[in-house]
């Protein structure tokens, strides 16, 4: 390595250290403090060699800094060696210096020199007259050196280095990947991450456990992968119980068997050191290429692909661009959702009619969101609706959109047109021990009758929390707000649960009722479902209604009321209210059926 190239890469090396130009620090000051009173010195400092400086981290007796052509150290960091100069006003170098200048004589020094072999600075003690050194102050000196590199280590360790595991930490997994990259630019690599717990099993583990019992998996594991790792390839851990290594010289294929190997050794040195809790172990494998991928980039796609197997219960993931894609956009669409429900413009609310199978009168609306993201375009509620739920925000959806089908409905009602608004709401809603003192109050807001609103709900919002969710059910219906069971037939429990739920409406869901035709399964079903949910009392809406065949099977089935397309897709506010003008009682005129005689049908 030539001279040029090799102080290039100390200057690299100290500059990651992040210790020039920083504040004093009582660790380093305490050694020079030490070196002064050892060797009856005036001035020592801790001295680092900068590319035209010589910078003083600590110091006494001196100024922060002097030329690097002026300073001894700078000669010591040459030769990485130690240096002493009896009298600095004979050298032929350094006798009409600036130290020569500023009264001093005497100058010792010892090499700051790195485990990798990089000599930093120097510690020095100066005096104000010519002196000698004996053997036993050399080696004082010496030591003095290796205290201050332990501090540095120290200092450069902290927050780099996991307690748990004693491994390098995210923080120098990217400053090694960036050193990698910049030594070696567009070369393969591959990021292997083993997540040793899922999160929820982390958390029962942790419980039930404890920690302690956790930091043992950890240190077990860390040794257990790193015994099995080339010498030149570092382990780091990036999460709780996440590991990772950047493999280089391998294909991603092989890599796989590479790692079934490594997982039984993993599981066999746990169970052997009493550890059992292995079973959830997983594997991510990202393939990338330095400089072309970020640190971070690798790290979250080998992230990906770990999570992407956990999902699968399987064991090994390798990574996939598609399945990126897919997460990348679900993450978009949330941090998009959450800026559009601080906006004005972006979220609206569409209404969608329901109709009297008996009179063809328009009996209510279901208000539905709709979502225009200037960059995204328009985002399905298919896609948005779950990742909302999944992400925390339902409570903030539903409080859009009831406010804004409530301002409606206030608005038609005073124009004469006194419709019922449907509001879907989720589970998480239904959770909330204030959610029906919400509702109350919203209708209090715009002056409505409670029976101006209806609440949708589905069969899933009855899994968790049931006391809660049938609490509030209950409130709101006591207020006179109707509810209706959404969605119906597609939930865990059908009809076992029905005689417990203080609602009044099921809502059979389209899947039943989109291609629906006479004498078809179908039809049986569903007339069996109406004649079961009004025999329990509840009013029976179909949804997804497209076909005239499919209304008419359900008109033959006595069901309440249709909603779909063939009536009317959603419709903005003002068509909406131009298709009720339009259309009024004779949205589908029905003859008259004998719906009270349904009650003795068979």
């Amino acid at each position: 390595m030539n001279t040029e190239v090799k102080e290039d890469r100390r200057l690299r090396a100290l500059r990651e250290l992040k210790l020039l130009d920083t504040p004093p620090s009582e660790s380093f000051d305490r050694i020079t403090r030490m070196a002064c009173q050892l060797f009856g010195a005036p001035v020592s400092a801790v001295s680092l060699t900068d590319e035209d400086r010589q910078w003083f981290k600590s110091r006494v007796g001196c100024g922060t800094e002097i030329a690097r052509s002026e300073a001894p150290c700078a000669e010591v960091t040459r030769m990485s060696d130690l240096l002493v100069i009896p009298d600095l006003a004979q050298d032929p170098q350094f006798g009409d210096g600036e130290l020569v200048r500023n009264g001093m004589r005497f100058y010792a020094g010892a090499p700051l020199v790195t485990r990798e072999g990089f000599t930093l600075g120097a510690i020095c003690v100066l005096d104000s007259k010519p002196r000698e050194l004996e053997p036993a102050e050399i080696k004082v000196l010496s030591d003095l050196a290796e205290m201050v590199m332990a501090q540095v280590e120290l200092q450069h360790a902290y927050g780099r280095i996991d307690p748990a595991s004693g491994l390098p930490n995210r923080l120098q997994f990217a400053d090694d990947v960036d050193d990698m990259s910049r030594d070696h630019p567009g070369e393969a690599r591959v990021a292997v991450l083993i997540d040793l717990v899922g999160p929820s099993r982390l958390a029962q583990t942790a419980r039930v456990l404890g920690p302690s019992y956790l930091d043992q998996l950890i240190r077990v594991s860390a040794a257990s992968i790193t015994a099995r790792l080339e010498a030149e390839t570092n382990l780091y851990q990036v999460g709780a119980t996440q590991f990772v290594a950047v493999l280089a010289g391998v294909d991603p294929e092989d890599v796989r068997a590479l790692v079934v190997e490594h997982l039984e050794a993993l599981t066999a040195g746990a169970r052997g050191k009493g550890i059992a809790a292995m079973a959830g172990v997983v594997v991510g494998i990202a393939p990338f290429r330095l400089g072309e991928h970020t640190p971070a980039d690798a790290l979250r796609a080998a992230h990906a692909a770990a999570q992407d197997a956990r999902d699968a219960n399987l064991t090994l993931g390798m990574y996939s661009p598609a399945a990126d894609a897919a997460h990348k956009r679900r993450y978009e669409v949330i941090a998009a959702l959450r800026q559009a429900l601080a906006a004005s413009d972006q979220l609206s609310l569409v209404y969608q009619p329901r109709i009297d199978m008996r009179s063809g009168r328009c009996r209510g609306a279901e208000a539905l969101l709709r979502w225009t993201h200037p960059a995204l375009g328009p985002v399905s509620p298919g896609e948005f609706i779950p990742l909302a739920e999944a992400a925390g925000l339902a409570r903030q959806i539903t409080e859009k959109v009831l406010e804004g089908a409530l301002a409606q409905a206030a608005e038609w009602r005073a124009a004469g047109v006194a419709l019922r608004i449907s509001v879907n709401v989720s589970a998480a809603n239904l959770e909330e021990d204030d959610f029906g003192s919400r509702v109350a109050a919203a209708l209090l807001r715009h002056g409505l009758p409670a029976e101006a609103l209806e609440v949708e709900f589905t069969e899933s919002a009855l899994i968790r929390k049931q006391d809660c969710v049938l609490k509030n059910l209950a409130e709101i219906r006591a207020m006179g707000v109707a509810c209706a069971i959404d969605d119906f037939g597609t939930g865990y429990s059908s009809f076992s649960y029905l005689q417990d739920i203080p609602a009044e409406i099921i809502k059979i869901d389209q899947s039943f009722i989109r291609d629906l035709a006479p004498d078809s399964r179908a039809a049986a079903l569903v007339r069996n479902m109406v004649i079961m949910a009004r025999e329990l009392g509840y009013r029976v809406v179909a949804e997804g209604v497209e076909t005239n065949e499919a209304y008419d099977v359900l008109k033959a089935t006595y069901c309440d009321e249709a909603q779909g397309y063939l009536i009317s897709r959603p419709l903005p506010p003002a068509a909406f209210a131009e298709w009720l003008s339009r259309s009024g009682a004779d949205a589908r005129p029905v003859p008259p059926a004998p719906w009270d005689g349904l009650r003795n049908a068979s």
